[in-house]
């Protein structure tokens, strides 16, 4: 689990629930349920509107990745390439079948090896692939970044209600206390809902959708170099380039 992500919200909730704790009303006096319904359903209907049925449900699954780790370590799967490389070399391609491989791709990769497909078509299918998961992750990071946009326009349409009601209660003091809270209340919630929860998920599954992207981009040209039965020297080469310079040393 990425803990950072399960620190900052809960941090988030916690000081900010501590926060409207302490005033006269306690936090009792932030809750209110015709708030509610106008931001988060107004929200929730916006978003259906904008994007097919399937699509906002996908996004609901995909921000799970929100609170996962980060993917293996680059210079682990490189390790795990030329550890393949150097195998595929000394006793040919026939010998990964028989290798035990965690990571998925690869071994979707490793299995095309084994099955004599040639690497131009390997790469094609891989990329594919790729661009599939990429597809997938813009598509959910899109629907929280329309939900960030949102919540915050149906919190000043919860406003502009309650001072329409707060008007029409001008000749009654006792009542415009009350509207005015509902007017600001809606506008708090759809504060809340962008800037704690909708944009940092969007923006969350963008960099895992590109820490991803990068890890298979490099599985692939591995994939590639073995098919090409490369050194394993010159594979490492190609493959410390997604590097940086220190986690290059890693590799030895």
């Amino acid at each position: 689990m990425d803990i950072a992500t399960v620190i900052g919200l809960l941090a988030g909730i916690g000081l900010l629930g501590a926060s409207m704790s302490m005033g006269s009303g306690g936090l009792g006096s932030f809750i209110d349920v015709p708030s509610v319904l106008v931001v988060i359903g107004g929200t929730s209907a916006a978003t259906l509107v904008m994007f097919p049925l399937q699509a906002v449900l996908q996004s609901f699954s995909t921000v799970l990745k929100a609170f996962q780790n980060k993917p293996e370590p680059h210079s682990d799967v490189i390790k795990s390439l030329i550890s393949l490389s150097m195998i595929a070399r000394k006793e040919g391609l026939l010998a990964l079948e028989k290798k035990k491989i965690s990571d998925p791709f690869i071994n979707k990769g490793v299995r095309l090896l084994v099955d004599g497909i040639d690497q131009n078509t390997i790469r094609g299918m891989l990329t594919t692939e790729v661009r599939a998961i990429q597809d997938r992750h813009q598509d959910g990071a899109q629907v929280f970044e329309q939900i960030g946009m949102l919540a915050p326009a149906f919190g000043m349409i919860g406003t502009l209600i309650g001072l329409v009601q707060m008007l029409q209660s001008l000749s009654d003091p006792s009542a415009i206390g009350p509207s005015m809270a509902i007017a600001l209340t809606t506008t708090l919630y759809g504060a809340l809902i962008a800037n704690l929860v909708a944009l940092p998920f969007a923006k969350k599954l963008s960099i895992r959708s590109k820490e991803e992207t990068s890890i298979k981009e490099l599985i692939i040209e591995g994939i590639v170099s073995i098919s090409k039965k490369e050194n394993p020297n010159i594979m490492k080469a190609k493959l410390n380039a997604f590097l940086a310079p220190k986690q290059q040393a890693k590799i030895g």
